[in-house]
């Protein structure tokens, strides 16, 4: 589940806590496990300072915690400060959001063959139920081979038409476009424009995708392709 902490003080010196925010951000290039952090000022009050940082789950922050460098960091956080710092940790159960956006990376980045975001919002035991497969898929590896299969044969895209998000489920209607430029399914290059529609639903468990759902109109794809009778 993800996980939220917020840091609250009050200090004379908020550029200096920005320093050490840059600080802490350099020094633990590749080893922090935090995702997310946000720094803000009171408007009723300057001095009043809020952090608010998010974590994959609470066991990811205390690992970040653990660091050598987020204790040194805080040490001097806490120097800066009129007064002990509090601290709020929250688990959250609701973020809507920031799953809509998730799903826009899923679809919009790996045709570019930018697959960071498959790695990063995919469970390792992720499951992509397609009903156009043989299968299931299982595993970020097991998607990203299938989306390598799709660049090979089509330079496309994703539109997104609209997006409903409710509890731990985002459901995504979209345009898939392309021009046909490999083989595919025993079809040659043909260079054709091609379009089709659908929606997924992704179900996201532990700030990770779990399940995917795909229902789309893979036979107006192969109809355009000529693999089919119009």
């Amino acid at each position: 589940m993800t996980f939220v902490q917020i840091v609250e003080c009050r200090t004379e010196q908020p550029d200096e806590l920005n320093r050490l925010m840059d600080s802490w951000i350099e020094q633990t290039q590749g080893r922090r496990t935090a995702t997310h952090a946000m720094v803000g000022a009171d408007r009723a009050d300057a001095r009043h300072i809020v952090e608010i940082v998010e974590f994959p789950s609470y066991e990811a922050a205390m690992r970040n915690s653990g660091l050598p460098e987020t204790d040194r960091i805080f040490q001097e956080l806490v120097a800066l400060c009129q007064e002990p710092p509090t601290f709020t940790d929250l688990d959250l159960v609701r973020d809507e959001q920031f799953q809509k956006e998730a799903v826009r990376r899923l679809l919009m980045e790996p045709p570019t063959g930018d697959m960071s975001a498959l790695d990063e919002l995919l469970a390792p035991d992720y499951r992509d139920h397609d009903p156009s497969m043989d299968g299931d898929m299982v595993g970020p590896a097991a998607v990203r081979q299938m989306i390598e299969g799709y660049r090979s044969a089509f330079d496309f895209t994703f539109d997104i038409q609209s997006q409903i998000a409710e509890g731990d489920q985002v459901a995504t209607r979209w345009i898939w476009r392309g021009t046909h430029i490999g083989e595919f399914q025993g079809v040659a290059a043909t260079h054709k424009r091609v379009e089709s529609a659908g929606v997924t639903i992704f179900r996201f468990e532990d700030g990770k995708v779990k399940d995917g759902w795909w229902s789309w109109d893979a036979i107006a794809m192969m109809r355009q392709l000529g693999m089919m009778p119009g």
